[in-house]
């Protein structure tokens, strides 16, 4: 890294003056001890005024989704440039929405942290998730941030002592645990029906090359960021897809956590052949050479024994895939497609999927609480066929309720490390890497996550209508 974590935290120290010179709430107000914002609650929010930053691929979806759930207002709209603003604000206006502040610029999110807000929606390119989440925290507002929220250790660490101090939440969007078949899982485990959890594999596999090199004025990654990523690094920098609801299921910072890692990446052959075949030879996309291997495997090994494999390929011109795989001392489950094997009791063989009348049965008859009370709201308005407006719908609910956020920001950060940890290790040559404790000792009394849901009788929900500006990417 060019600095470590002493120096990074100087260089933001920054951040928290110009907050306390602007007007925000003092840091000081508001202090949680270390480890305490696992199971912290801010007071209820009668209605939520949310800022959302960055307006692009996933931004313009998240502004639809968010202004669909009663009792939540988009109060403000923050772009690099002036006609996404105007294009979210006149879609505001065409749904009946109060219009929102305008915010642009380099550094137009400052001011809107600074504004009156609640909650700062981070849906920006991933060098920035780090610095606007935690302005918005020193401003006083809990930050919701796409992922992944840090890419580096020291931005992990930053996150935690920042929301630590100012008691506010920092929440990891995008984070696939609401998916029906994660809380499917999710249910199995806490029923026992798979037994202790030993294993689980995660991933995100997802055929991106056109993307990566798409022009930003056709629709593009804005200054081609992603590939400019991918250039420069190695390892796994986007673990979090696959990890989290693994981490939900094996109860990691809620009874037992990440201990160390190793991970080991392949070369690169898949993008230098997109290029050259798409661009040809003698163009600057065939000369760029990214660094980023074609397939990462990580390994994780937890302090209770558990292992969990995570995988990245965005190169290969394989199938979606996200593995989603659980397997315990009764049973697995395991998807892409969805298939499940049950061992009738202990110490009786699964040698063999259910067929597929059977695993169907399984899912309707143990269906999460919230995709029962939900589902069908959510696949409506869209975002991951469903999922991440269930995502928004928990968190509202949530603060609007004043009760404990389904993930904070520990989870953020142990997901999150596995960026840097990842690339120290395949550098490497796969050498073992030691996970930081981001609660301090707190995951050895905080409380697993129950099977939690929502009142819907709480929101009045209208007519809702099928929104296509939701991405999947």
């Amino acid at each position: 890294m060019d600095m470590n974590r002493r120096d990074f935290l100087k260089g933001t120290a920054w951040m928290g003056a110009t907050a306390a010179l602007a007007g925000c709430v003092s840091s000081a107000a508001r202090l949680v001890d270390r480890g305490g914002m696992t199971a912290f609650a801010a007071p209820a929010l009668k209605k939520v005024r949310v800022g959302v930053a960055g307006l692009g691929m996933r931004g313009s979806g998240a502004v639809h989704r968010l202004a669909s759930i009663p009792g939540v207002e988009v109060s403000a709209l923050c772009d690099l440039y002036q006609q996404r603003v105007t294009a979210q604000q006149n879609w505001l206006k065409q749904s009946g929405k109060p219009a929102a502040a305008e915010y642009t610029g380099p550094e137009g999110y400052k001011a809107m942290c600074e504004s009156d807000l609640d909650l700062i929606y981070v849906v920006t390119p991933w060098a920035l998730h780090t610095p606007v989440a935690l302005y918005a925290m020193n401003c006083g507002k809990h930050a919701a941030v796409e992922v992944p929220a840090a890419m580096t250790l020291d931005e992990c660490w930053a996150c935690v002592e920042t929301s630590e101090r100012t008691g506010r939440h920092c929440m990891q969007l995008e984070n696939c645990c609401y998916g029906e078949v994660e809380m499917l899982t999710l249910n199995l485990v806490r029923k026992g029906l798979l037994g202790d959890i030993v294993h689980g594999e995660g991933a995100y596999i997802h055929d991106l090359r056109e993307l990566n090199y798409l022009d930003p004025v056709k629709g593009g990654y804005q200054g081609y960021w992603r590939l400019k990523w991918n250039e420069k690094h190695f390892g796994n920098p986007y673990p979090t897809h696959g990890l989290l609801p693994i981490m939900q299921a094996m109860n990691v910072n809620r009874g037992d956590r990440f201990d160390y890692l190793t991970c080991v990446s392949s070369g690169q052959f898949g993008m230098d052949a997109y290029a050259k075949a798409v661009f040809g030879e003698q163009s600057w996309q065939a000369g760029l050479h990214p660094k980023c291997g074609d397939m990462s495997t990580t390994v994780i090994r937890t302090v209770k024994g558990r292992s969990i494999m995570v995988q990245h390929d965005v190169t290969s011109p394989r199938p979606y895939s996200r593995i989603n795989l659980v397997s315990g001392t009764l049973g697995c489950l395991c998807d892409y497609p969805l298939r499940i094997a049950l061992a009738s009791k202990p110490g009786d063989p699964a040698h063999g999927w259910f067929d597929g009348q059977s695993t169907e049965q399984i899912r309707v008859q143990h269906r999460h609480p919230l995709w029962q009370v939900a589902g069908e709201l959510a696949q409506k308005v869209g975002g991951h066929g469903g999922m991440d407006f269930l995502m928004d719908l928990r968190l509202m609910y949530c603060l609007q309720n004043g009760l404990p956020l389904d993930m904070d920001v520990y989870d953020l950060a142990a997901s999150c490390s596995i960026c840097e940890l990842s690339e120290r290790s395949a550098l490497n040559r796969g050498a073992s890497q030691d996970v930081p404790d981001f609660t301090r000792g707190g995951w050895k009394t905080a409380k697993p996550l129950g099977i939690e849901s929502v009142d819907i009788s709480k929101f009045n929900f209208g007519d809702v209508k099928k929104d296509d500006a939701q991405l999947n990417v």
